[in-house]
């Protein structure tokens, strides 16, 4: 404030002086400027060719032009051209890359899973044979309008784009009418069903086709008219979304593809045929051009992981297994090149594998509450034959009546029944596994837009684990009985052991006790690995600072898999100790393909495996 006041009196004092000094001596001021020589300027020679800023000449007079800052922009009706722009051909900045992504979801839409979650159960929990999830996110619902959001706030702000107000709102019009038009006709001619069972308009995404035209607004706008990292903000936010669509259950893989393949197409489509409707009107900014041969790039990537679809473990002659759909895969890479030929870069992959069949582990979380004690029913034959016929089934209704289930009525069975409710709870369906890698990769030239590509690399492998709670609750049961031990001679078992007997078995009754039980039910994952990765691609530059790439990778790694798996977890929990240690004793001497000789602790299961991957997909790239 001080030097301020200072700055101003002193300006104020210089300029009294001044005017001073010009009533004092006027004759010898102009005899002074009268005696100088003329005033010469050298004008530099100018070339007729286009070059950069920098590269231009500028008159040095010394001479600083103002700066001014944007305007807001609310001219929504007002047309308006800026002299100089380059007008567009009809479909000259078509790429047509759409339709690859949208015929490879078609191809795949028949990989569905055969195991279906977040089914309701039916009343009162006697039947509540489904897995649940709880994983949801409802962040897709908003990320689908980033496109448009940051195209409608940078231009409100003044930030010129491509495209004036009457010209940017009839080519995002028509492109997310086209978009709307395809996804609602193959909705509703496909009736594909959703991976969680609630509607069959499933293929393709309409989410993900809305993020992808939005993506496209943005690039086509912004990140070929002022910097290509708008494009690479709009393309990532939409397979992000993607990605979130098929995470919460709502998409297949195959709806993602093809929904940010009608996107693209959608969104050149309309660009194109706004092009052929105002032709050289409301153009502001031409295309960037960078004088740059060398493929050094930044891409995003979508892809399809095919391999590794089948996890099998064994124990003790035991074999228990997982079904895989094809995997959703993402991809950030970059490369920087010496030359045409040579580079070093990295990728950082994101591999998302969902469960199509959780097979033999589904056994005991999807079944009846009652099918986990029928195990006791031969002990109570044996104790109780007048309580059945010759086949114990024939009379079954009247074994749950006595052993306390009371199936007549909802209240019957919450207020009697050793279990009322059970279910599993999907925290993940998915084996994840994030994967960084560098290496060196190799570009040969085909053309002035076309090349090839491959690469060698190595990298480290991650795993996030599959991971399924278990939830139950009952009526805590007591069973009374007392139990021989016959070690004489002659009287033991095949084995030689022991024979065990049970006296005075007593039909399992209250204690007025509820009970509630939530553990993990299921838990697969893998310890870090080595990975090792190539693959060959066809690069398509379409713009000097952009390009779309086809490949196809395969990658390697040995995986060392833990499955650890506690079905009767609540049986425990749900009796006092002396009837879980006859529920225990049942299993030991069970039938059952499923529990035999399981008893009623947690199973851990091993399994090395090589994993053989290979990635088919697209890449949206950045020149550098």
């Amino acid at each position: 404030m001080y030097i301020r006041q200072i700055l101003t009196l002193l300006a104020v004092a210089l300029t009294v002086q001044a005017n001073a000094d010009n009533a004092a001596g006027v004759s010898s001021q102009v005899e002074k400027y009268l005696n100088m020589e003329p005033l010469k300027l050298e004008v530099p020679e100018m070339k007729a060719e286009l070059g950069t800023p920098a590269a231009r000449p500028v008159l040095d007079l010394d001479v600083v032009p103002p700066t001014t800052s944007p305007k807001m922009d609310f001219d929504f009706f007002k047309s308006k051209t800026n002299p100089g722009v380059k007008p567009y051909k009809f479909m000259d900045d078509m790429t047509f890359v759409g339709i690859p992504l949208f015929v490879a979801g078609w191809a795949i839409k028949g990989d569905k899973a055969m195991f279906r979650v977040n089914q309701k159960a039916e009343k009162g929990g006697k039947s509540n044979t489904q897995l649940l999830t709880d994983f949801k996110t409802g962040i897709d619902d908003y990320t689908q309008f980033f496109g448009p959001a940051m195209v409608v706030g940078l231009k409100l702000g003044g930030y010129e784009g491509r495209s004036d107000w009457p010209r940017l709102l009839a080519s995002a019009g028509m492109s997310y009418a086209i978009m709307a038009g395809f996804v609602n006709v193959i909705k509703h001619t496909a009736k594909e069903m959703r991976p969680d069972g609630s509607t069959a308009n499933s293929w393709p995404s309409g989410h993900t086709a809305t993020a992808f035209v939005g993506a496209s607004l943005l690039h086509k706008e912004y990140g070929l008219t002022r910097s290509p990292w708008w494009s690479v903000a709009g393309y990532g936010v939409a397979t992000a979304t993607g990605v979130m669509r098929v995470l919460n259950n709502r998409h297949w893989i195959s709806d993602v593809m093809s929904g940010a393949g009608i996107g693209i197409m959608s969104t050149e489509l309309g660009y194109a045929l706004c092009d052929l409707m105002f032709k050289g009107k409301g153009l502001l900014r031409n295309d960037m051009v960078l004088d740059n041969t060398n493929p050094s790039f930044f891409s995003i990537s979508m892809g399809l992981g095919l391999g590794g679809k089948d996890l099998e473990f064994e124990d003790q002659g035991e074999t228990v297994g997982l079904k895989f759909r094809a995997a959703t895969v993402v991809d950030a890479e970059g490369a920087y090149f010496f030359n045409k030929y040579v580079g070093v870069g990295g990728r950082l992959r994101v591999r998302a594998q969902s469960v199509k069949d959780f097979g033999d582990f589904a056994n005991y979380v999807a079944i009846e509450p009652i099918d986990a004690w029928e195990d006791l029913q031969p002990y109570y034959e044996a104790a109780y034959p007048g309580d059945y016929g010759s086949s114990p089934s024939d009379n079954f209704d009247t074994y749950l009546d006595k052993v306390g289930f009371q199936t007549q009525t909802d209240e019957a069975w919450n207020a009697n029944s050793p279990v009322t409710n059970i279910n599993g709870i999907v925290k993940s369906d998915h084996i994840t596994e994030f994967t960084g890698s560098v290496g060196v990769y190799f570009n040969l030239p085909l053309s002035d837009h076309f090349s090839l590509g491959t690469k060698a690399l190595i990298g480290r492998s991650i795993t996030q684990e599959l991971d399924i709670d278990g939830h139950a609750e009952g009526n805590m049961k007591d069973i009374s009985y007392t139990m021989g031990l016959d070690n004489r001679p002659g009287h033991k078992d095949a084995l030689g052991d022991p024979t065990l007997s049970l006296n005075d078995l007593m039909y399992p009754n209250n204690t007025g006790e509820k009970w509630t039980d939530d553990w993990e039910y299921l838990t697969i994952g893998a310890k870090s690995s080595t990975s090792f990765g190539t693959g060959i691609s066809l690069t398509y530059r379409y713009k000097s600072n952009f390009s779309w790439r086809l490949f196809c990778d395969y990658d390697y790694t040995r995986k060392d898999f833990t499955a650890t798996y506690d079905p009767f977890h609540f049986v425990q929990k749900g009796m006092t100790s002396g009837a879980a240690y006859l529920m225990d004793l049942s299993k030991q001497f069970s039938t059952d393909e499923y529990a035999d000789g399981l008893g009623l602790q947690a199973r851990e299961y091993k399994t090395r495996k090589h994993m053989n991957y290979v990635t088919l997909g697209l890449s949206f790239l950045v020149n550098l």
